[in-house]
Order: structure tokens, then C-alpha cells, then sequence
């Protein structure tokens, strides 16, 4: 595997030299704030006590029970519940890669992610176990770990909530438990062994980070401790001293094994000693506001098809957000339109970030104290390069758009066993070149265009998305927009777009007149077609490779 030598000027502005791992970060909190809720799901509590306990009974199983050895893989896939970060702490502290699996992939995705990773152990939640029983034969795994839903909740309500998801909602498929290991006495055994973390150097892999798939082949970013624990400190540096360091609470609908919620949601709390609100289901909005309403939340994460179902929910404005210091949006562009109903009813800015999967994932942000949306995704975090260049790797004029290239600690160190596929993305100067389309504002901000494989090439003119759905979603009577470029006989491209209807009496015709108003005319729709809901990710993203293709795809 191609790995990029550390440049001498990447870490500049930011010290991660407090923690040599991410399982000394956790038992640094653990020591310093025992009786903080580290994590609240499904009612429960878990301390930072109670994490130490367990993410270490766990590291001992794996390493004492199954012969583990530093640098191995183990694969997660579950949603986010308690035992999430019991094994992913478990895993980094006996010194394991751990390979984050979307629980909804497909056989066919699952087999490719752990052939590709080589993991020898997986944790699973049951509700998963008959897809990933279709393809463990082909994969290299040896041992599989089995959860149920409500394992860390105290009986006999565990009793109840596994018995209500298995028989009443019928959510656990059937599935064979020989060769597999409950959960639950894999702690119990690894308790009562005596292990010790794993020696473990900022340079060593703690993550395979699988890119989405919505782009091409999923490929594995090695993401180190080095490079997950430059980023917390980065995202520290915006979030830290809004939020304060006593006990800040994070709600957290984006799943845990998503690289935004992953660095914030999880890592970042963990090194604040705050407490990270588990949402397990955040398609149901209503009982996601309910939640949210019961905790003095101080920062929420989440994309832009979050925050605007919330703001369609007659029930999240009636929230007291008194106490609600910022929220954050990544993952996709947050909406013109969104933002300001968001700011109208929290009296918050939707504070927007950007960021990829290998680069850990953080890049820029907005300053939370501007206080106002900026339709930019901010200026780099500390010791982050960022460049614009042209197709031939130079430089472009300032205001002009070209592809943004990073440099910084929080820059993967290649694609798993690609190293074609890393010499692509790497300038020769060690720049990462991220596939996206920006532009510095006057005021020194960065503007992303559009990604770039998805711009709209009209009569040689360019037309990027992001552009015409902020347009669009503008409309009053719209509820989600997509945009992409379809062939077209005359232009070679034309736009197209596709409308989920807030108002039952929108037509086609009143869209394409709005776009004119703001729009030149090469930008504005060619086609509009109108559906009762969009494609997206596991994690709310819009998939346009759908809209283009009508094959499934796989969610990021």
C-alpha cells in the first residue's frame, strides 16, 4: 500500500500530541469524569466508568479469548446503541482495526467490505445476522459476535425490549446461532480475564473507513489514531469553547459508524467528557423530537434532510431551546431555505462543516460565532492546507472555482491495498485532491460548487447542482429536491430535476417559472419530475447516482 510521507508543515496550529491513542483518550475521561453519562440510549446511562469497565472487558476477550493480535480487523454493524461504543473502545484499546459495516448494506456489499478489509470478527446486531449468513463462507471471518437490541439495558426491561423488537415488531429474521457468540458473554468472559491495552503509537491504523460506494468501488481509507486524534482536537477548536467542558450533550441521530458522527459524536465527546444521546431511529422524526425534548442537548449534528424534517415537524418547534448552544451540518450542502426556517424556529444558526471520509472527516467549518448562515463551508480548521487547483494541478485565480486539495494530520494514509487507486487522489506534494469543485468568497471563505463528477455540462457551460436545488427548495411548495444532468440531443446535457411536493397543488410549470426568476437560463430545468420521496443514504444523503441510475445503490 502507498503511503504519503508526513509533511513537515501538515500539524502546524494544532497539538494531538496529549493522547498516543484513542484508548488512552477514553481512559484519560474515564479517570478524569467516572460518573458522567458518557452515552444515554433507550434510557440507559452508560459512565465513563462503566465504559472503562466494559470497553476493557471486551479487549480482553478479544485479544485473551479469540488470540487477536494488534492490527487485525473487526468489523462493527449495528445502529446506534450502547454496546457500539463499548466495542469500538474495546477494539482500539487492545490495538484492532476497526472496519465501521452499514448495518443495511446488501450480501453482495457486506461480502465485498469484509473480503476487502480481511476481518477476522464481527459484531453484529441479530436483526443482521441472516444477511451477513448468506455470505460467511466466502468471507475470512472466524468468530461472530451477536447483540440484541436491548442487551445493555437492565432487566427485566432487556427482557421485554428484545422480545417486543423479535416477536411483536418482527424485526430478527431467523438465523442460526451455531458459531456465533452472544454479546453479552463475551463481556462476561472478558472480565474476568486480566488484559492491558495494547501498545499503541499515533502511526498505527485504528480505522478502515469505508468510503460510500455512491461514487464507484468502496474503497478502505486507513485512517491512524494520529489522524482521528489531530481531527478531534480540530473539531475541539470550533465546538469546545461554545459548548464548555462540563458535561456538553450531544444529540446524536447519525449513526455512530459514519465518519462525521463518528469523529464528533463520538471521539469529540468522549475527549470533552460529555455525553453523546444515542438515537437508534432517526427516520421516525416524531419520536426523535420527543427525545431530544428530554435532554438539555447543547450541539446537534446532522444533513440537511434532517434538519429540514425537522422543521417540518410541528412538534420541534414547541422545544425549549434555551439551552441549545449550536448545531452542525455536514454530509451534504444544508439548504439556503433550511437554514432560515431552522434559525427562525431555534433562534440557532445551522453552522455548516465540510469534510470526507478520508480526511477523518473534518476540513472546514463556519465560525460558530458568526451567529448567521453563509451559504460556505467556512475556512480549514487548524493545521489543514487547503488549495484550489485546475485540471493540471495548478493553482487557479482567487474567485475562480477549481478542485479543493487538503493537506493536514487528518489526511488518510492511502486506500486499503489500492495503491493505484491512492497515487490518483495524491499530488505529488502530498495534497489530497477531494473530487469537489470550490471557490474562495471575498471574505475568505471556501464555497463548494459541486462535486464534480456530478456537474451539468449545458451547451459547454457548467451548472452544479447545489446551485438549482438551493433554487428550487426555496419554493414554498416544495418539501426535497434533486438535481442532475440527463442527455439531451440539443445542449448534450440538460437539467433535470426531481421534486418531493410540500403543497399537493405544485406543478411543473410554477417550478420552472421560479428557477427563471433566479436562474440563468441554461441552468434553468429542462424536466421535472415529481415523486412522494427521494432516494438517500443510511444517513439522510440524497443519492444522485440513483436518480441517474435506477439500480440500487449502496448507502453511505
Amino acid at each position: 500500500m502507498h503511503v504519503v510521507p508526513p509533511q513537515p508543515d501538515s500539524a502546524a496550529g494544532i497539538d494531538f500530541s496529549r493522547f498516543s491513542s484513542l484508548g488512552h483518550m477514553v481512559a484519560d475521561s474515564a479517570a478524569r469524569f467516572p460518573q458522567r453519562s458518557a452515552f444515554h440510549n433507550m434510557g440507559r446511562d452508560l459512565s465513563y466508568r462503566e465504559l472503562d469497565r466494559l470497553s476493557a472487558a471486551m479487549a480482553a476477550y478479544l485479544t485473551g479469548s479469540l488470540g487477536l493480535q494488534k492490527g487485525d480487523r473487526i468489523a462493527l454493524m449495528m445502529p446506534n446503541l450502547l454496546q457500539y461504543p463499548i466495542a469500538l473502545y474495546g477494539a482500539l484499546r487492545a490495538g484492532l482495526v476497526v472496519v465501521n459495516v452499514n448495518p443495511l448494506y446488501t450480501a453482495r456489499e457486506l461480502e465485498h467490505q469484509l473480503k476487502d478489509s480481511g476481518a477476522r470478527v464481527i459484531v453484529i446486531l441479530e436483526n443482521f445476522v441472516h444477511v451477513l449468513e448468506e455470505v460467511r463462507a466466502r468471507t475470512p471471518l472466524e468468530q461472530v459476535l451477536v447483540t440484541a437490541m436491548g442487551d445493555m439495558l437492565p432487566a427485566p426491561r432487556r427482557w421485554l425490549v428484545n422480545a417486543v423488537v423479535r416477536h411483536v415488531k418482527q424485526m430478527v429474521p431467523a438465523w442460526s446461532r451455531s458459531g456465533t457468540v452472544p454479546f453479552l458473554r463475551a463481556l462476561a468472559r472478558g472480565g474476568r480475564l486480566r488484559g492491558r491495552d495494547a501498545d499503541v503509537a499515533p502511526h498505527d491504523m485504528a480505522f478502515l473507513q469505508y468510503t460510500g460506494g455512491t461514487t464507484g468501488v468502496s474503497k478502505g481509507a486507513v485512517l491512524t489514531h494520529g489522524n482521528l486524534l489531530a481531527n478531534v482536537e480540530q473539531a475541539h477548536s470550533v465546538l469546545g469553547e461554545p459548548l464548555g467542558e462540563e458535561g456538553a450533550v450531544f444529540g446524536t441521530p447519525l449513526p455512530l459508524y459514519h465518519v462525521f458522527a463518528l469523529t464528533v459524536n463520538c471521539l469529540l465527546v468522549t475527549r470533552m467528557g460529555g455525553t453523546s444521546v444515542l438515537i437508534t431511529n432517526p427516520r421516525d422524526i416524531p419520536a426523535l423530537v420527543k427525545e431530544l425534548g428530554k435532554h438539555r442537548i447543547g450541539c446537534l449534528t446532522g444533513v440537511n434532510t434532517l434538519f429540514n424534517a425537522l422543521v417540518n415537524d410541528a412538534g420541534f418547534a414547541r422545544l425549549d431551546f434555551s439551552h441549545w448552544k449550536v448545531a452542525v451540518g455536514g454530509g451534504t450542502a444544508i439548504q439556503q431555505a433550511v437554514a432560515e426556517k431552522w434559525q427562525a424556529i431555534t433562534g440557532l444558526p445551522l453552522v455548516e462543516g465540510y469534510g470526507l471520509t478520508e480526511t477523518s472527516p473534518l476540513i472546514s467549518v463556519n465560525p460558530v460565532r458568526l451567529g448567521r448562515y453563509t451559504g460556505t463551508v467556512g475556512v480549514p480548521v487548524p493545521g489543514t492546507i487547503v488549495t484550489l487547483r485546475d485540471d493540471q494541478g495548478k493553482d487557479v485565480a482567487h474567485g475562480s472555482p477549481g478542485e479543493l486539495c487538503v493537506k493536514g494530520p487528518q489526511v488518510m494514509q492511502g486506500y486499503w491495498g489500492r495503491p493505484e487507486e491512492t497515487a490518483k487522489v495524491f499530488h505529488a506534494d502530498g495534497f489530497f485532491t477531494t473530487g469537489d469543485i470550490a471557490v474562495w468568497t471575498a471574505e475568505g471563505y471556501l464555497k463548494l460548487v459541486d462535486r464534480k463528477k456530478d456537474m451539468v455540462l449545458v451547451s459547454g457551460f457548467n451548472v452544479y447542482p447545489n446551485e438549482v436545488e438551493d433554487i428550487v427548495a426555496r419554493h414554498p411548495g416544495v418539501q426535497e429536491v434533486a438535481c442532475i444532468g440527463v442527455p439531451d440531443d440539443r445542449t448534450g446535457e440538460a437539467v433535470k430535476i426531481f421534486v418531493v411536493k410540500r403543497d399537493a397543488a405544485l406543478n411543473e410549470a410554477d417550478l420552472i417559472e421560479h428557477c427563471r426568476q433566479f436562474l440563468t437560463a441554461y441552468k434553468v430545468p429542462r424536466q421535472v419530475e415529481f415523486r412522494d420521496e427521494l432516494p438517500k443514504s443510511n444517513v439522510g444523503k440524497i443519492l444522485r447516482r440513483s436518480l441517474r441510475d435506477p439500480a440500487p445503490s449502496a448507502a453511505s
